[in-house]
């Protein structure tokens, strides 16, 4: 079977923060993709302000390089997928493995493998893809070469590699300085005989194979993501596996539900460093764009119009976390951070408030996004969405709300299913890697969310790594419980494990909620009374409402609170005049800690400028009927 020895198309994976962003940007430089004029910045895969801000991949991407071998021969495009670490974005895992011949797994050398390392892993051995073994961050003060890569190999034993994939080799790096050897360096150095990526890329071209074909085989390209021009609409971004794909040329589109009809390519482009250049023809391993298909979708099969052959459908892991998404239905609606002022009618101009607009906002999103679910609810305005994760909903809900959305949403829950006629709710594995001392804390925590302890092991540096399983459920809320008990020092990762039969009832939070029982500005001298009472979410001067929370309560029961309370004005002068300066600063949530804070009757308005928790009934008589009738039967 002939191949083409002038490509060759690799994914990098690896755990969240192991480097692969960074070594991609080194791979750039160094393949002289940038002239020497160009402003670069870091992390240039980082394509959206949310990918830089919290340092993670959430969308699978595609890049390519111009080798030139040392020996003089033709130039070598490699085709690099920077796919995301997190388990939460699996949906993009597995569409950037369908595009590759081969992934290059990095691991960190102080760190070694952990969850999602595991899950990325499975996913490429899956798909029976060779892999090359990186250890990156190999200066690290901790770092422990030789255990790490121990680590990886029990990892693919684990995994039941066979042995072909488990003779892997193995490449040293530093992905931050870009210099990669073969020859393994003392711990905590950079390694010392190399300069440069080459020793990276020479393993590469040797162990990822090159794209093999048919020879006069009709055309067959798969669609593996989606883009947007704003000059060309929708770019389908696909892998031609045979036959050859030209500008202007008329492709028989093959739908997912089978059904075939002629469509024309209007504009073909390449990627090269960065950016798509305008090309004439594709041919078998090329990835490349089209424009032309304004409904085309993920997983579909452009073929021959004479011979249309249709390729498997990409299959994507099930969601395991749902959350009730709807419009903002508080007494805020429609208003700025304060409600007050010019800026205030600026702000709001661009709101999208109705249940139009978010229902077409998650259409959208669909067409993206082969892992998320939207199914309709009772009510007309929320709908509820399913994802891997919290982490991939809270996404989102972020993304969304950047856009000018207003939004309520519910307490995250889990998506059960039925086997045998019981009901298995989905548990995930979770590794902790926390100091010696705080060893007993997590234990307890995860005592009270049901987890049962499968493995721990002791590095002898003071630090403990215990593995535990426990249901999906019980994660909910346990990352900022988490960071509380550890003194901010825990490392927690978890990944899917499957489903097991339901667990029982969970209690994960034991404190109740302070609830404003009046709408109007919070003050300081309320907020001097009420700080004995719990943790405060709100600052002085912002509004509130009746039925929203405002802090945490020190007991586990909810208590209406009046934090709108002024100081009567007398003509007395006191003693302790307005001794504001006694206030502890308010405990800020984000939105991901605000989700995980949630209990059953409460829910999250999610605004531009603010986001705040609220009971789901704000009426405080109508909650105190509620409870009484739930307690009587």
């Amino acid at each position: 079977m002939p191949t083409r020895h002038d490509i060759r198309n690799v994914a990098i994976v690896a755990h969240v923060d192991h480097g692969k962003t960074t070594i991609v940007d080194a791979m750039l430089k160094q393949a002289g993709a940038f002239a020497a004029h160009q402003q670069l910045d870091d992390r240039m895969m980082d394509s959206n302000d949310l990918e830089r801000e919290k340092g993670i991949t959430i969308l699978a991407k595609n890049t390519a390089v111009k080798y030139h071998p040392k020996d003089g021969g033709a130039p070598i495009t490699i085709n690099i997928i920077d796919t995301p670490g997190h388990a939460d974005f699996g949906g993009e895992v597995e569409r950037g493995l369908s595009m590759v011949d081969a992934v290059v797994l990095l691991v960190d050398a102080s760190e070694g493998p952990l969850p999602q390392t595991r899950f990325v892993l499975r996913k490429a051995l899956q798909q029976r893809k060779p892999v090359i073994l990186c250890i990156n961050k190999t200066d690290r003060p901790d770092s422990r070469i030789d255990e790490v890569v121990n680590e990886t190999y029990d990892l693919f034993l684990d995994l039941d590699a066979d042995e072909d994939q488990i003779e892997f080799p193995i490449v040293y790096a530093c992905g931050r300085d870009g210099i990669a050897s073969l020859t393994k360096p003392e711990d905590g150095t950079v390694p010392q005989d190399s300069e440069n990526l080459e020793p990276f890329f020479s393993t590469i071209l040797e162990h990822v194979p090159a794209p093999a074909y048919e020879e006069d085989a009709p055309l067959q390209a798969h669609v593996t993501n989606l883009d947007a021009d704003n000059f060309l609409g929708r770019i389908a971004l696909l892998r031609v596996e045979q036959g050859e794909l030209r500008k202007g040329q008329t492709v028989a589109w093959i739908k997912r539900d089978g059904t075939i009809s002629n469509v024309r390519i209007t504009e073909l482009m390449m990627t090269e460093a960065l950016t798509r250049k305008p090309a004439e023809v594709a041919g078998p391993g090329d990835i490349c764009a089209v424009a032309g298909i304004p409904d085309i979708m993920i997983g579909e099969t452009l073929a021959d119009p004479e011979n249309p052959i249709a390729l498997p459908l990409i299959t994507v892991d099930q969601p395991a976390i749902s959350m009730t998404i709807g419009t903002n239905t508080s007494p805020l609606v429609g208003r700025g951070g304060t409600g007050k002022g010019a800026d205030a009618k600026n702000a709001v101009k661009d709101r999208k408030v109705t249940a139009r607009q978010v229902k077409d906002r998650l259409d959208r999103e669909l067409i993206g996004n082969v892992s998320l679910r939207v199914l309709d609810t009772e009510r007309p305005d929320a709908w509820e969405v399913q994802g891997r994760g919290e982490l991939a909903l809270a996404i989102l809900v972020e993304q969304m709300r950047r856009e000018g959305f207003e939004l309520t949403i519910g307490k995250p829950q889990v998506v059960t299913k039925e086997v045998d006629g019981k009901v298995h709710e989905p548990v995930e594995r979770l590794t902790v890697d926390v100091p010696e001392e705080h060893m007993g804390a997590v234990t307890q925590l995860m005592g009270v969310r049901k987890g049962r302890m499968d493995n721990m092991s002791n590095h002898g540096s003071g630090w403990v790594r215990m593995e535990f399983v426990v249901p999906s459920r019980g994660l909910i809320g346990f990352r900022t419980e988490f960071l509380t008990n550890t003194r901010g020092t825990g490392i927690a990762h978890s990944i899917h494990e499957g489903h097991e039969p339901w667990f029982g009832t969970l209690t994960t939070r034991n404190n109740g909620s302070l609830v404003a029982d009046r709408a109007g500005a919070v003050t300081a001298f309320a907020m001097t009374n009420l700080q004995e009472r719990g943790v405060l979410f709100t600052d002085p001067g912002t509004e509130v409402y009746e039925g929203m929370i405002v802090g945490e309560n020190s007991r586990s029961d909810d208590m209406d609170v009046n934090i709108t309370k002024e100081k009567k004005l007398t003509n007395m002068r006191s003693s302790s005049a307005d001794s504001f300066e006694a206030i502890v600063p308010p405990r800020k949530l984000s939105l991901e800690q605000s989700l995980e804070f949630c209990r059953d009757d409460e829910c999250v308005e999610v605004t531009p400028e603010a986001v705040r928790i609220r009971k789901v009934v704000l009426d405080q008589k109508e909650r105190g009927r509620s409870a009484s009738r739930a307690k009587n039967g």
